[in-house]
């Protein structure tokens, strides 16, 4: 019997062996080629992207352009903190990569060596109790006074020698704010596995403990200023909101130094006050 011409299609024959590995290493040279290029892209894209966002310095850093071209990214300062607030920055932040900075949520700098050891330990001037007077002082960034250190407040020394701000608290999510919303705090101010550590009068003067280690239980939260270590920096003042009622909220002053303890203390997520870097006092 005759077969259909339908039948008699002819079939393509089967690829060989040796072809098919030749079509998937050509898959595969794409692929990675491909990835190649956006890696590459992003390398140069992404620390354009982060030099956009202000990183907070250690206390008494010169004013960024003159910080980043003193700095020798010898990672002194990092070795002498004592709450290893001060960490490395990473390659996302290009010409910056290896520069100090401190993430005050993680970890804020809350003045536990008391002399400020980082200034001390920088071999260059980038961190610096006296700015040399060939360098000029931002309008607000200069403290009127030196700030007052809470624990050493008793003390013949009180105060640090900082004369200017690393940057000031912010009340940037009032509508989070617990004191705002009239409402206590009782436990773990960041929970359990919250790493952060700071030194608690009440506990130990000089040695700094868990955050975790140290529950709350305040019938209004004032942990912002309960724990903020400078004196006269922050204040629970009664103000009034935009439907025209009273309420508590917190108020920063002119003598904050832009520390952090306040916004990695805060207990609401995401933090309801933040510390805006190399901001300046403004009346």
């Amino acid at each position: 019997m005759s077969e259909s011409p339908d039948n008699k299609i002819a079939e393509k024959p089967p690829i060989s062996r040796e072809r098919r590995q030749q079509a998937r290493r050509k898959v595969l040279r794409t692929i990675l080629l491909t990835g190649g290029v956006m890696g590459a892209a992003l390398s140069g894209f992404l620390p354009l992207a982060y030099a956009q966002r202000s990183r907070l310095r250690p206390p008494g850093a010169l004013d960024e352009k003159d910080f980043l071209s003193s700095c020798i990214k010898c990672g002194q300062c990092v070795q002498v903190c004592p709450v290893q607030a001060i960490k490395l920055a990473d390659l996302v932040d290009g010409f910056g990569v290896g520069v100090p900075y401190i993430d005050a949520r993680a970890q804020a700098c809350d003045f536990s060596c008391d002399a400020v050891q980082c200034i001390l330990a920088c071999p260059t001037g980038a961190l610096v109790y006296h700015k040399p007077e060939f360098l000029s002082v931002r309008s607000g960034a200069q403290l009127k006074a030196k700030p007052i250190l809470k624990a050493k407040e008793k003390d013949a020394e009180p105060t640090l020698n900082l004369k200017e701000r690393i940057g000031v608290a912010r009340l940037t999510r009032p509508e989070a704010c617990l004191a705002i919303q009239g409402k206590g705090f009782k436990g773990q101010a960041r929970g359990a596995g919250f790493k952060g550590h700071m030194r608690y009068m009440a506990v130990d003067r000089w040695k700094p403990i868990r955050v975790a280690d140290h529950p709350y239980d305040v019938p209004e939260c004032d942990l912002c200023v309960s724990e903020c270590p400078v004196k006269n920096a922050i204040s629970i003042e009664t103000v009034f909101g935009p439907d025209g009622r009273q309420r508590k909220s917190p108020v920063v002053h002119e003598p904050c130094v832009g520390c952090g303890v306040c916004e990695m203390i805060c207990p609401v997520e995401s933090a309801a006050i933040e510390i805006v870097p190399r901001e300046v006092w403004r009346t």
